[in-house]
């Protein structure tokens, strides 16, 4: 199973996505004066096993309390250790080289054994992860700054950071006030060129021209490469965002789109990834039902800097397990008030798809409307139709009693 490096993650626990906060951090060194700071935002989803061949993911995020404990300071080398909940940690590894310093690796440590975050787990293990982040040439006596989000996939752990603030080998006792921008951000923030059309156009110039109907892609997710998929979807997708006060839309081109994601027992995920739009879905079940519970969205126009746009408090395409659910006329879903989704000829089903082939399907209101219109209009006309045979009936029988009084 191909798992696409997803720009955007669970940014948060609440209606946005994004966190309410961030971690930050000091540590100091044997001197009592400040040699690495932090603050940023970190973002983790882990698949583990709940049952024989039976996963789960789960999704958590660094907390805004940690622990310092194991952080060292040297003068060519320093770790940050961050420790957390039960038996988590995070922890970031620095070289310096003369006059840059780099990040060598993240090695993320989980606790399998910590049943408030990896319920049903059939492992008590303490599992480690160590990624290479491509964080290097970071100015000694700067910060690196990134706004952008950082993805990292190793084995079955995602790590997403994001709105980060790093520096190690600080000099002084006191964080520098200059930074080392990361590449993403620099290309994020290009402006706009000059020929560009201002919001301050005349209403009676030429609108911008309506985008085509949004290509109808077909995506899959499958345990492995030998299984039938776990997760079905098919849909065409246009995303509305705003840059400052201009409303601008975009379409998904599936042939330019990668697919990722993962299947558990109560939580199933659906990533896409392009050069412009990047997008998770996430469902969960309640054992019933299944619905829609959280969006996460990237779009990265060819000017102005990248739309951030994420809301886990959904309950939407509700269908029964182990059935689809579709919705075949345009739907317009608002993430944020930023940025609204667009779906046209929809049908998704993230758990028990059998046979790779999509189960009946439970048909959204929308698409019940156009039959139900027709069933109010003619239940109308039989009522008043009704309604004179009854006038007429009841006139017949007047004229008649006055003739028989006559």
């Amino acid at each position: 199973m191909f798992w696409c490096a997803f720009v955007v993650f669970f940014l948060a626990l609440g209606n946005e996505l994004h966190l309410s906060h961030a971690t930050e951090v000091s540590v100091n060194n044997t001197e009592n004066k400040l040699c690495l700071y932090a603050n940023l935002m970190v973002n983790f989803t882990v698949t583990y096993e709940v049952g024989v061949n039976k996963s789960e993911t789960v999704l958590f995020v660094l907390p805004e309390n940690v622990t310092t404990e194991g952080s060292i300071c040297n003068n060519t080398t320093s770790t940050l250790k961050l420790g957390f909940g039960d038996g988590h940690s995070w922890a970031v590894e620095f070289t310096k080289d003369n006059k840059t310093y780099q990040v060598d690796s993240i090695v993320f440590t989980y606790n399998l054994n910590d049943s408030s975050v990896f319920t049903n787990s059939t492992s008590n293990e303490t599992k480690s992860v160590t990624a290479k982040p491509r964080i290097t040439n970071v100015g000694v006596d700067t910060y690196y700054s990134c706004k952008s989000e950082n993805v990292q996939r190793v084995e079955s752990v995602t790590q997403t950071l994001y709105d980060v603030t790093l520096q190690a080998f600080v000099t002084n006792g006191s964080k520098s006030d200059t930074d080392t921008v990361c590449t993403a951000d620099l290309t994020s923030t290009t402006v706009a060129p000059t020929t560009t059309v201002t919001t301050t156009a005349a209403p009676t110039s030429t609108p911008t021209p309506t985008l085509p109907t949004p290509t109808t892609g077909n995506y899959s997710i499958a345990p492995d490469f030998n299984s039938t998929a776990c997760l079905m979807a098919t849909f065409g997708l246009r995303i509305g965002f705003k840059q400052g006060d201009k409303v601008e839309t975009i379409n998904l081109v599936p042939s330019a789109t990668e697919v990722g994601g993962a299947c558990g027992v109560n939580s199933s995920i659906l990533i896409l990834t392009s050069d412009t739009i990047d997008i998770m879905f996430t469902f969960s079940n309640d054992s019933k039902k299944f619905h829609l519970h959280a969006l996460n969205v990237t779009v990265k126009p060819a000017t102005g800097v990248a739309v951030v746009a994420a809301n886990t408090n959904m309950s939407i395409w509700v269908a029964a397990v182990g059935s689809s659910y579709m919705c075949n006329k345009e739907q317009t879903l608002t993430v944020t008030e930023t940025l609204t989704l667009y779906t046209f000829k929809l049908r998704v089903q993230p758990f028990g798809v059998e046979k790779g082939e999509f189960a009946t399907a439970h048909d959204c209101s929308l698409d019940d409307t156009s039959i139900l219109i027709p069933v109010i209009v003619g239940a109308a006309l039989a009522i008043l139709i009704l309604i004179v045979v009854i006038a007429y009936v009841i006139g017949r029988r007047k004229t008649y009693v006055g003739y028989q009084t006559l």
